[in-house]
C-alpha cells in the first residue's frame, strides 16, 4: 500500500471515529454542529495525550486556548465598558450611554467554563453583556473568579460572593444609578452553579441588606451526588459536553487528586452515611414522566466511608445547591432556568425547577428541545442568538 493510500485510510478512520454516528433530526445547522463537536473532541483527545506525556496540564491548556478568544474592554456608541475590581475580584462593567432620569436595572453575570477556563473578556460573553446592557438599558456586571487547577472550591464561590456583596451595597448601587429593587444574578453552566449557590447564601446573610430580585440559571451544574440520571445515560457523548469531561471538571473543582475522578466515573463516590441526601436528587420522583420514560432508577452503590472525611465539600450547598433543604429554598427570588434536551446537565436543572416550585418559588422553565450544552451565546450558531433573545426578553418582562 502506497503512502497516499495509507494517508487516505488514516483520514477515513479519523473521520469515522470523530464524526458522530447519529445526530438528532431536530438539530438546527447539523453539519456546523458536527464540525464544532469534531474539533472539540480532537482538542480533548490531543490535550489528554499531551497530559499523559507530562508536557501540559489539560486544564491549563484549555484555559490558555480559551483565552485566545478574549477581547479588550472597548466602549462603543451605545455602551461604556470599564474594567475594575469589586472587593478584589476583577469585573467588567457595561453601562448604557443612553440618558435617563430613572434608576436602571442591573444584571450580575457569572461566566461558565467548568471552573477552569473562561472570563468576562471572552468574545461571546462580551457580546452577551453588551447586548443585554443595550437592550435592557441596564448596568451589567460580568464577574471573573480565580480558576482551577491553581485554585479549588471554595475560592471561586468566595470570589463571586464577595464581589456581589460589594456590588449590592447601597452606595455602590447609587454610584451606578441602579434601582436596588431591580437586580438579577445570572450565570451559565459552572456560572449557573455559582449563581444558584450565591443566591441561596445571600438570602440568609444578615450582612446583605439589599437582596436579589431574581436569578437566571443557564443549564446549571447543581449536584455531584448521582451521575446516572437519564440525561447522563442518554447524552454522555453529545456535542458540547461529554460525561467524562464533566466529571473531570467537577472533580478538579474539589481536588487535584485524580483518584476522585475515577471513583466518580463509576458513580460510587457517596458513602452510605450520606444516603439520606439522595432524596434531594432522586430523579425518579423529581423528573416529569417524559424525561424518565424508559429509564429505571437504580439504588445507589455506596462508596468508602473515608470519602466522607476526605471530601466534605460534597455536602456543602455552596458547591452543590441542589442539596439545599426545602427550608433553604423557600423565599428564593423569581427564577428563570434554561435547560437543553441534549445535555448531560439537563436533569440537574429540571430537578431544581421541581424542587423550587414545591417550595413555593415562582419559576419560569425554558426547556429547549433542540438545545445542547454550550448553545447559549454560541455566536456561530443561530440557536445562540435565539436563546439570548429569549433570555433578554424574560429579563425585560420581569426585572
Amino acid at each position: 500500500m502506497g503512502r497516499k493510500s495509507q494517508f487516505l485510510l488514516l483520514v477515513v478512520v479519523l473521520v469515522a471515529y470523530y464524526i458522530p454516528k447519529t445526530i438528532p433530526e431536530n438539530f438546527e445547522e447539523p453539519w456546523k454542529l458536527i464540525w464544532h463537536n469534531t474539533c472539540l473532541k480532537i482538542f480533548v483527545h490531543l490535550g489528554t495525550f499531551l497530559e499523559f506525556l507530562g508536557l501540559y496540564n489539560f486544564l491549563d491548556l484549555l484555559a490558555v486556548t480559551t483565552a485566545l478568544n478574549e477581547v479588550p474592554p472597548t466602549s462603543d456608541e451605545n455602551v461604556t465598558v470599564i474594567e475594575t475590581k469589586f472587593d478584589n475580584t476583577p469585573v467588567r462593567v457595561y453601562i448604557p450611554k443612553r440618558k435617563t432620569e430613572a434608576l436602571r436595572r442591573a444584571v450580575f453575570f457569572i461566566h461558565g467554563g467548568g471552573f477552569c477556563s473562561g472570563s468576562a473578556a471572552l468574545r461571546n460573553y462580551d457580546f452577551l453583556s453588551r447586548w443585554t446592557a443595550e437592550r435592557l438599558d441596564a448596568v451589567v456586571v460580568s464577574s471573573n473568579y480565580r480558576l482551577v487547577p491553581k485554585y479549588h472550591f471554595p475560592t471561586q464561590f468566595e470570589d463571586v460572593y464577595n464581589a456581589l456583596k460589594w456590588f449590592l451595597r447601597k452606595d455602590v448601587l447609587e454610584s451606578y444609578g441602579i434601582n436596588p429593587e431591580r437586580v438579577c444574578i445570572s450565570g451559565d453552566s459552572a456560572g449557573g452553579n455559582l449563581a444558584a449557590a450565591v443566591t441561596q447564601q445571600q438570602l440568609y446573610d444578615p450582612d446583605v441588606k439589599i437582596k436579589l430580585k431574581m436569578q437566571s440559571l443557564i443549564y446549571p451544574a447543581l449536584q455531584a451526588f448521582d451521575l446516572d440520571s437519564p440525561s447522563y445515560r442518554e447524552y454522555s457523548h453529545m456535542p458540547g459536553l461529554s460525561k467524562s469531561l464533566l466529571i473531570r471538571l467537577m472533580s478538579e473543582y474539589i481536588t487535584s487528586d485524580r483518584s476522585l475522578e475515577k471513583v466518580m466515573l463509576s458513580n460510587q463516590h457517596v458513602p452510605e452515611e450520606w444516603s439520606h441526601l439522595f432524596k434531594f436528587v432522586n430523579w425518579s420522583s423529581l423528573l416529569p414522566e417524559r424525561f424518565r420514560k424508559g429509564h429505571v432508577y437504580k439504588n445507589p452503590t455506596y462508596g468508602s466511608s473515608e470519602f466522607a472525611q476526605k471530601y466534605p465539600v460534597f455536602l456543602d450547598m455552596r458547591a452543590v445547591p441542589l442539596l439545599a433543604d426545602d427550608s433553604k429554598l423557600r423565599g428564593l427570588p423569581l427564577t428563570y432556568v434554561l435547560t437543553c434536551q441534549y445535555d448531560v446537565l439537563r436533569d440537574d436543572g429540571i430537578m431544581y425547577v421541581t424542587r423550587l416550585r414545591n417550595a413555593g418559588v415562582q419559576v419560569t422553565h425554558n426547556h429547549v428541545e433542540d438545545g445542547f450544552h454550550g448553545a447559549f451565546a454560541l455566536l456561530k450558531f443561530k440557536i445562540g442568538y435565539r436563546l439570548i433573545d429569549q433570555y433578554i426578553n424574560w429579563l425585560k418582562e420581569n426585572l
